[in-house]
């Protein structure tokens, strides 16, 4: 038979998850020792070594599995909805519910990237650059100036930008998600509509730019009427690697190592 964890097993490895993904983001992966985390769970340190093979593997087992998860949920929520609109809309949704209820690994996505090992980081890369490549796909379906040709770069900026916004959370929300906050005077509801109707008017202004002519480095202008048309009048199509760079923006990664993934 296969060497199935037991349920106290697996029970134990998620405590050992939580208590590491917190230690990590208050005082970073390398000021956290094996034995506080073991001491953090009730366990010797060594005792770790059952569930996990050292600190690396923990902190790849969180980061990749909660791209894992994102781009998991995030298909799950696109291709349940009712149209393109409901797609972004619960799109929004699921990733602000993640910045609010998983603030440790916000952080740790931001700040421990490239404390992975070489082979997790391109994991985590590729499973990141699928969440964006999902989240534009929407975009561009659910705000018709943004699917022309030309309005592509737009709405993969515009996509980073609400990321971006949306992952600032645990550094403006303050110490109690779920309650209220003293220093923003925001509930966990409160902000989460907050966001989400932030995230909602980001795309909208992109949509709107575009139509303008302004996105498109022609104020005043009409966005192409077709997307034949926005064919005709688009550029050489840049190179793959310029595609890679954005992911910096929600990793929190250099650019030169985004490139090397």
């Amino acid at each position: 038979m296969p060497n199935v964890p037991s349920a106290s097993g697996l029970a134990r490895r998620d405590q050992i998850r939580r208590e590491a993904a917190r230690l990590f983001a208050a005082r970073g992966f390398l000021g956290v020792g094996v034995d506080e985390i073991g001491k953090a769970v009730g366990i010797s340190g060594p005792g770790l070594y059952r569930h996990f093979a050292g600190k690396d593997a923990m902190l790849a087992d969180l980061l990749v599995g909660i791209s894992e998860r994102l781009l998991e949920e995030g298909r799950r929520r696109a291709g349940g909805s009712e149209g393109p609109a409901a797609a972004l809309d619960a799109l929004i949704g699921g990733h602000v519910d993640f910045a609010l209820d998983d603030r440790d690994l916000i952080t740790l996505h931001d700040r421990e990237l490239l404390n992975l090992r070489d082979e997790d980081r391109r994991t985590v890369r590729r499973l990141q650059r699928a969440y964006v490549e999902l989240w534009v796909e929407v975009v561009r379906q659910a705000c018709p100036p943004l699917a022309a040709p030309t309005a592509e770069p737009v709405a993969r900026a515009a996509v980073h930008a609400v990321f971006g916004l949306i992952n600032s959370t645990p550094h403006s929300h303050g110490p109690n998600p779920g309650q209220g906050d003293e220093r923003a005077g925001l509930t966990r509801d409160a902000m989460a509509a907050l966001l989400h109707d932030l995230a909602h008017g980001a795309f909208s202004a992109a949509a709107d730019s575009v139509a303008d002519g302004n996105a498109l480095g022609n104020p005043g202008a009409a966005a192409p009427a077709t997307p034949a048309d926005a064919a005709d009048a688009a550029p050489a199509t840049p190179a793959d690697a310029a595609d890679a760079a954005p992911i910096a923006d929600l990793a929190g990664a250099d650019a030169a190592d985004v490139a090397r993934a």
